[in-house]
This record gives structure tokens, C-alpha cells and sequence, in this order.
């Protein structure tokens, strides 16, 4: 099974999905995702999975981060940011995206939830 983990080195909460992914010795390719953040094509199909399961665009925004305010992403996403430019917008601003961000051949998770996890792997 293929591993993609997005994460921040600074990100505590990161650290403990490493940490995690470690003591399960799954085997990933780990991305830092403010030098390199998602492609295009792995943001969509983690949106998918996150429709899938529910939630919405905003699932894939960090909204606790200071880009995330300073650039009053809520807002717009309020007034139509429609999803095709929130996409790019993600694919170019790493600290935008919420992470830890994971996805596996079938399914994939923003935040780390060990519950969560355990079904991905």
C-alpha cells in the first residue's frame, strides 16, 4: 500500500502522527507541505474522500492558522470561492492546507485522529 504523509516539521501534532506511522512500521514517503504542499490532483482526491465521509471544503483549510485569518479565507469561501480556485490556492500555500495530511491508495485524512488512522492503514 502506498503512503503519502504531507506534514510540518514545527507541527506537534504531526509529530505524533509520525510517531504513530512509526510504532505501526508503516512504510510512507513523507512530504513537507509547506515546501512542497499537495499537488492538484492529490487535493482533489483527498476533497473526495472528505465529501465522501461528510465534510466540505473547509475540512481541507488549517482554519486555526494565521494565513488562514489574515487572508480571511472564511470569508471568501462565504462569498463563492468555488472550489476549483480554493484548490489552487491550496496547492500553492502549504500553511493554508490542515495537516497532518495522509492518503493511501483508497482513502486518506486531514488532522490525526488514531482511530481515523487505523482504518487508513
Amino acid at each position: 500500500m502506498r503512503v503519502k504523509l504531507y506534514e510540518y516539521n514545527k507541527c506537534s501534532t504531526c509529530k505524533k502522527a509520525l510517531k504513530y506511522l512509526e510504532a505501526k512500521a508503516v512504510n510512507y514517503e513523507k512530504f513537507d507541505i509547506v515546501s512542497k504542499p499537495p499537488s492538484l490532483k492529490d487535493l482533489k482526491t483527498m476533497l473526495e474522500y472528505i465529501k465522501r465521509g461528510g465534510g466540505s471544503l473547509k475540512n481541507l483549510f488549517n482554519t486555526s492558522g494565521v494565513q488562514y485569518r489574515e487572508l480571511n479565507i472564511s470569508d471568501k469561501i462565504k462569498s463563492g470561492l468555488t472550489e476549483n480556485e480554493a484548490l489552487k490556492m491550496l496547492s500553492q500555500n502549504g500553511k493554508l492546507i490542515k495537516r497532518p495530511f495522509i492518503l493511501t491508495d483508497k482513502n486518506g485524512a486531514v488532522g490525526f485522529n488514531v482511530e481515523v488512522w487505523s482504518k487508513l492503514i
